[in-house]
């Protein structure tokens, strides 16, 4: 598998279909790196699982809590400890507008919750962290190590990490959720905020300037000083329908992802990764989408 120069300096990359694990582009893609917001992306899916076997409603109000105020200014909405909104709002201002206090709050509030139905002690963001290894164990992810669910490492002792490969099995288990990619695909969204019982409206802007560009239709941002400017996007093209001669039908999905992390121009390289990573497929698929070599291939898929 041949690397590309991208148009713009770039730590690591890797480019994947999502529904085999065919490699189409990488670089680098096993240097562990700072992937700050990036983060963001297991987080809310740790969120959904656990809203999916506790069946609890995204409805369900949270408390933004104390321990945000250590953030400092890394909100979007400019949210502080009391305030309260839904869980729902808060996955809308973690994942487009790629806000810290919500992560933090959506984490804690999950994390009390596992705690009880667990009849456990313990810190409620060291639980959440520890759904976050066991997801990331599931998957295969093993140059992963998560210690927060925001993805800011200013001042930690023990610093975050992920590679391009790990977050392209995150990704593709992210995007697997319906709930997920309709929050990463939105490009703007209104949400509530509750302050003394004054309810307070902000307008997001997701972060991901490539939506609806090149088919993009998500997924996320990140960065720091450590991280440098990162990205996770994905572009999926309409399902393609054989028909056989015997009446049978048969349904090929197609999606391409790609992940940037330490990119000097994240916007630009993602575009032209993700319009190299469909020439790459095209040629695949016409020639019938071979898997002699499975070195081509990320395990895992």
């Amino acid at each position: 598998m041949m690397s590309i120069q991208a148009v713009e300096p770039v730590v690591s990359y890797m480019v994947v279909d999502h529904y085999s694990g065919k490699i189409l582009a990488h670089k680098n893609a096993d240097q562990k790196l700072p992937v700050a917001s990036l983060t963001k992306i297991a987080t809310a899916c740790v969120v959904l699982d656990w809203a999916q076997v506790t069946k609890v409603d995204l409805s369900q109000r949270m408390t933004v809590p104390q321990s945000a105020a250590a953030l400092g200014g890394a909100t979007a909405v400019g949210m502080q400890p009391g305030d309260v909104l839904t869980l729902r709002d808060g996955l809308y201002a973690s994942l487009m507008a790629s806000d810290n206090v919500a992560a933090e709050s959506l984490a804690m509030h999950v994390g009390v919750d596992m705690l009880r139905r667990r009849n456990k002690q313990g810190h409620p963001m060291n639980e959440f962290v520890t759904e976050l290894k066991a997801l990331s164990g599931k998957l295969g992810m093993r140059s992963t190590e998560f210690v927060n669910a925001h993805g800011l490492d200013f001042g930690l002792k023990k610093k975050p990490f992920s590679t391009a490969s790990d977050l392209c099995r995150m990704s593709k288990y992210a995007m697997e959720k319906a709930g997920f990619r309709f929050y990463v695909s939105q490009k703007s969204r209104k949400i509530s905020v509750n302050r003394f019982g004054n309810s307070r409206s902000f307008k997001l802007t997701n972060t991901n300037q490539l939506l609806g560009k090149s088919r993009i239709d998500g997924v996320k941002t990140g960065q720091t000083q450590a991280s440098g400017p990162c990205l996770v996007v994905s572009s999926k093209r309409p399902n393609r329908v054989t028909k056989f001669p015997d009446g049978g039908s048969q349904i090929q999905k197609r999606r391409v992802t790609a992940v940037i992390l330490g990119a000097q121009d994240r916007f630009r390289t993602g575009r032209e990764l993700i319009d190299y990573g469909w020439k790459q497929f095209d040629a695949w698929d016409a020639a019938g989408r071979p898997r002699q070599d499975l070195r081509g291939f990320l395990p895992g898929f």
